[in-house]
């Protein structure tokens, strides 16, 4: 219990006048519901006419007499002067309608105090999403390259819904039940404390039996949300290769691996499904029989020759102890629920809790624009499991200029390229602009300066206008339609018939590869930066596509500072400086003429290209 309410602190906070307002309507509902059923002992008394005794009122503040015994004998004595007044008849009419007022009293304020609670439940799982969410947002680039995105979706869906479910609506039953079990054990204390001690023997077995059985379930709830998030990749990874998985006929074979993990998913699930259907018989059995023994000692109080208790006031007590039975059911049905959403919760904290290693100083430098040049100074890379990728690079990139990266795949070029944005951080040396480590400068101000085309063009499900005017706050129609306009794009746009207001689909699929890639391109330019970072824009478009794009991408580089890595070489040759990568090193650089003249490594990618 110490995860659960750990949890409660972090995510409840903001909602604490909620909970005040379900403890006092589910206070309210537990005295109304004592005082409905406390009806049954005088309309018990006139149904049978079982007690002939004479009453006469009793001073509150009589010393010869308790409370309780004061209480009793001055409501018989009101009710058996009705009677006289009215009639019994009348007065059973009377009890019988005050009955179901108070009822409807009571069930009022129970459905207040589960409807205050709708809130804090939807309230709770809305600030979980988002906190996870915002947490994808702001983890490293190298994160995302040692989870499966389909883990993350189960964790953000599956696990979210789980806790949702689990933890959430255990915090009801965590207020409720326990107001109602102290009301009414204090009632039935009050009745004959005799009766209650023999039925409380009885609590610490069922609180025993519960706790072994959800410890068990908590271990079996981590590994069945496991196997989900094993299925949520499958599914992500199914969707995204389609094209291969049918082009290779790999239906069955994917269907079968899709059937292993349901299938030991659904086992897993069964598991735990059937110990949680244990909750409800185990404490139907454990209440049915402590209802038997308390029926037999107290029916032996009552038959005995000094009884404690008369009949409709044990009547009484038995209706009390049959209420408290549902609550114990439901702290039962919590017990059960609360290990699942924990295991739930643990693997939500897997990401929560992950570590984030780009992070800004206290009080970083201001970097409001880039006046002379980036330098990689001494700059070591590898990675968390020690594979070096960079090694000693120096490098300075003049503003204004363009510079080219080229090499074999696996060299470095992309990792190089994203150390300038600090998607990664140098293991060793630095990374400066204007003389300024990156690493000093706020990610904002640093990350404001650079425009982006990849390869692959990372577009959106929305429209083209909002995708070009991504990441521009306030863009305005015309100044999309004019970076359209220079990346080529106006043209195919306008056959569109919504024009910049067309959907393009999941990652653009109602586009092609070039038209696309214009789209990114006009992003790009409708941000204006200074440094633009290329990488392999062209690799994978056809011929016609490619002079589209380089004559949409050479108006960009116009007046810019441009670091392109390059697959095709035809593409670079006007570049300023031509950086060669082998294997993490510089091994060349200079221009496109002087390193074909040379007859070094890049000329062999120059002549292999060439075949």
């Amino acid at each position: 219990m110490k995860d659960f309410w750990s949890i409660v602190k972090r995510y409840v906070n903001p909602y604490k006048g909620y909970l005040g307002g379900s403890v006092l309507l589910n206070i309210l509902s537990a005295v109304f519901n004592i005082f409905s059923f406390s009806l049954l002992i005088p309309i018990l008394q006139i149904l049978f006419n079982i007690n002939e005794m004479h009453y006469e009122f009793i001073p509150w503040d009589a010393a010869d007499a308790g409370f309780k015994d004061i209480a009793l004998n001055n409501l018989y004595w009101f009710v058996t002067g009705l009677m006289d007044k009215w009639g019994a008849g009348t007065v059973l009419l009377m009890l019988c309608l005050a009955l179901s007022l108070l009822t409807a009293i009571k069930t009022t304020c129970y459905f207040g105090s589960t409807a205050v609670m709708v809130p804090i439940r939807t309230g709770i799982v809305r600030d979980l999403r988002m906190e996870i969410y915002d947490k994808i947002l702001s983890l490293p680039l190298g994160y995302f390259s040692q989870e499966r995105k389909g883990d993350i979706i189960a964790r953000m869906s599956g696990d979210v819904q789980e806790v949702e479910t689990s933890i959430t609506a255990a915090l009801d039953m965590l207020i409720k039940n326990p107001i109602l079990i102290l009301f009414y054990v204090a009632t039935l204390i009050a009745i004959s404390w005799q009766l209650t001690v023999f039925v409380l023997i009885f609590a610490p077995a069922v609180i025993w039996l519960m706790g072994f059985i959800g410890r068990k379930l908590r271990r079996q709830s981590s590994e069945a949300q496991l196997l989900w998030s094993d299925t949520m990749s499958q599914v992500e990874e199914t969707l995204g290769g389609l094209r291969v998985i049918k082009a290779f006929l790999a239906e069955k074979k994917m269907s079968r691996r899709f059937g292993d993990v349901t299938g030991a998913m659904k086992e897993k699930n069964s598991r735990v499904a059937t110990r949680q259907a244990l909750a409800h018989p185990v404490s139907e059995f454990m209440g049915t029989v402590m209802i038997a023994i308390v029926l037999w000692f107290g029916g032996t109080l009552i038959l005995g020759e000094k009884s404690v208790i008369d009949a409709p006031t044990f009547i009484f007590y038995m209706v009390m102890l049959y209420n408290i039975i549902q609550p114990i059911k439901e702290f039962s049905k919590a017990a059960y629920g609360i290990p699942k959403g924990l295991a739930s919760m643990a693997r939500i904290d897997a990401v929560l809790d992950a570590p984030n290693n780009i992070k800004e100083i206290p009080e970083p430098r201001r970097l409001s624009g880039f006046n002379d040049c980036i330098e990689f100074r001494d700059v070591c890379f590898r990675y968390e499991d020690g594979r070096e990728v960079l090694s000693h690079i120096n490098l300075k990139v003049p503003k204004g200029k363009t510079i080219a990266i080229v090499g074999a795949s696996g060299s470095g070029k992309s990792t190089l390229v994203d150390l300038i944005p600090r998607f990664y951080d140098v293991s060793s040396g630095s990374v400066c602009i204007d003389g300024i480590d990156i690493r000093e400068v706020s990610l904002r101000d640093l990350r404001s300066l650079m425009g982006n085309v990849n390869q692959e063009s990372i577009l959106f499900n929305d429209t083209i206008f909002n995708n070009i005017a991504f990441g521009v706050e306030n863009a305005g129609r015309d100044e999309v339609e004019a970076a359209a306009k220079v990346a080529n794009a106006a043209d195919f746009i306008k056959e569109k018939e919504d024009g910049y207001d067309t959907n393009i689909g999941d990652r653009g699929v109602k586009l092609s590869g070039g038209q696309r890639q214009r789209l990114s391109i006009a992003r790009a330019i409708l941000k204006n930066p200074p440094i633009l970072i290329l990488d392999e824009a062209t690799a994978s478009l056809d011929t016609e596509s490619e002079r589209s794009v380089q004559d949409a991408l050479d108006r960009l580089m116009a007046s810019r500072t441009t670091i392109a890595i390059a697959h095709r070489l035809s593409t670079i040759k006007g570049a300023d400086e031509i950086i060669v990568l082998d294997e993490g090193r510089i091994v060349e650089r200079g221009r496109h003429e002087d390193l074909l003249a040379s007859g070094g490594y890049y000329r062999k990618l120059y002549d292999m290209q060439s075949l």
